[in-house]
């Protein structure tokens, strides 16, 4: 079987290239497009990964982070920031956040599946 990533992410184009790279790569994925409808559907679903955009419509990646690390169902599964915060000091504040991993925007289509699996292990 294979991992099921939740991908939390409101630009429909960035969100089509990474659901197209995970699945070529064998991944089942689910979509949200806001962090209240990647809360709710990581409860439901309680996917392997969730690839979780920080700055979201209505609650953003930093506040959805802390919501499913509140709920028992959903605190251990592993959240990777997916953002264009690039810089030094903006990493260091999504790992403060509990971020287990970074990804950067613009996705990297070649690295990607081996940063997902990475982030799995």
């Amino acid at each position: 079987m294979s991992a099921v990533v939740l991908i939390v992410e409101d630009n429909a184009r960035n969100l089509k290239l990474v659901r197209d790279v995970l699945e070529h790569a064998g991944y089942t994925v689910l979509e949200a497009g806001d962090g209240e409808a990647g809360v709710a559907l990581a409860a439901e679903r309680v996917p392997d990964l969730i690839l979780m955009d920080v700055n979201l419509p209505g609650i953003d990646g930093v506040e959805a982070l802390a919501r499913l690390r509140a709920e028992p169902s959903t605190a251990a599964i592993p959240v990777a920031a997916l953002t264009a915060y690039a810089m030094k000091e903006d990493r260091a504040r999504f790992e403060a956040a509990g971020f287990d991993g970074y990804l950067e925007k613009p996705v990297d289509v070649r690295a990607l599946p081996n940063q997902v699996e990475a982030l799995l292990r």
